[in-house]
């Protein structure tokens, strides 16, 4: 004889079995196929650019440092982060409203989450990095050995993954026997969530707050890193010394507000902004998965010599042959 408890395990069960259909840009379905262009072309670009610093720095030994190996990682994570999404947005822009699973749908918004406070504790250990370079240059190789350096990485990567983990039980947990159709291009936990025929109160306060006070303290700690380290580089006597350490500093704070400026008005606005239309929320949700991407190796190889001078050998070595 059943219990209770099984029926209503079946019955959630059941309700977690259908597919979840996206719609695309809500308003702008007719121009989907143009907006797909340049989509497109900066997801491209977004990979090459993060595929030739990888191949640089894994390629030039001068490059194996701590700081081009927390560069390494954030292209790395780059590439997931748009390469969760933009594959499926794409087709839904070029054939019209996708289906995806649950598990599909669940996978996709981890790895989207996940990369994303991922990105934030990276660009946390660039600031430490270039913190301990520029005011402690002495001490350097004594802190940053390459084996702080690995429980760096791994630290933050476990992070990441203890945050979101939680997130996709949040979601499992809940039946949806209303409508499986999500007006986005790609599944995110607060509007999957919204789907559900059930209180998600736990999933709005748990999706908002644990994440966002976990990149607010990034944000925090990386401020405090450049207000010390702009302290340091205004007692450096020789002015091409202050020039350097500010063009590293430069590309490094360039790409802090690409990440942080779309990402927290995205977050924003889905808890806060009920004035904000969903059109231009979605619109920016999927620029922000797509144009950091593209632009960090942009900002860092025209304000990092060292990279700047690696990719212009590389591409007149090329052109030689």
């Amino acid at each position: 004889m059943p219990t209770s408890t099984t029926l209503a395990m079946y019955n959630l069960s059941s309700y977690n079995t259908g597919d979840f259909t996206l719609l695309g840009i809500p308003g702008l379905e007719q121009y989907h196929v143009w907006i797909s262009i340049p989509f497109c072309f900066i997801y491209l670009m977004a990979i090459v650019g993060n595929s030739i610093l990888l191949y640089l720095i894994a390629m030039e030994r001068s490059l194996h440092t701590p700081m081009f190996f927390f560069l390494s990682m954030l292209a790395i994570t780059d590439v997931i982060l748009s390469t969760t999404c933009v594959p499926k947005t794409l087709t839904v822009f070029w054939l019209g409203p996708q289906k995806i699973s649950f598990p599909g749908c669940l996978t996709q918004l981890f790895f989207l989450h996940s990369s994303f406070v991922l990105d934030s504790a990276i660009l946390l250990a660039m600031a430490f990095d270039r913190y301990v370079a520029i005011c402690s240059p002495l001490r350097y190789t004594t802190i940053l050995t390459p084996r702080t350096i690995t429980k760096i990485a791994v630290g933050i990567s476990c992070r990441s993954f203890c945050i979101i983990l939680p997130v996709i039980f949040l979601l499992t947990r809940l039946p949806f026997c209303r409508t499986r159709i999500i007006p986005h291009t790609y599944c995110e936990h607060i509007g999957v969530a919204r789907l559900a025929c059930a209180d998600i109160s736990i999933n709005i306060w748990y999706g908002f707050c644990v994440p966002i006070m976990t990149v607010i303290s990034d944000v925090i700690l990386i401020a405090v890193s450049y207000t010390l380290i702009l302290c340091a580089v205004f007692r450096l006597p020789s002015r091409d010394a202050r020039q350097k350490a500010l063009g590293t500093c430069g590309s490094h704070v360039c790409v802090i507000l690409m990440f942080y400026t779309p990402a927290f008005f995205s977050i924003l606005a889905h808890r806060f902004g009920h004035n904000v239309s969903r059109t231009f929320h979605i619109m920016f949700a999927n620029l922000y998965i797509v144009i950091p991407p593209a632009l960090n190796p942009i900002v860092y190889g025209v304000k990092t010599k060292q990279i700047r001078d690696k990719v212009i050998l590389l591409f007149s070595t090329k052109g030689s042959e």
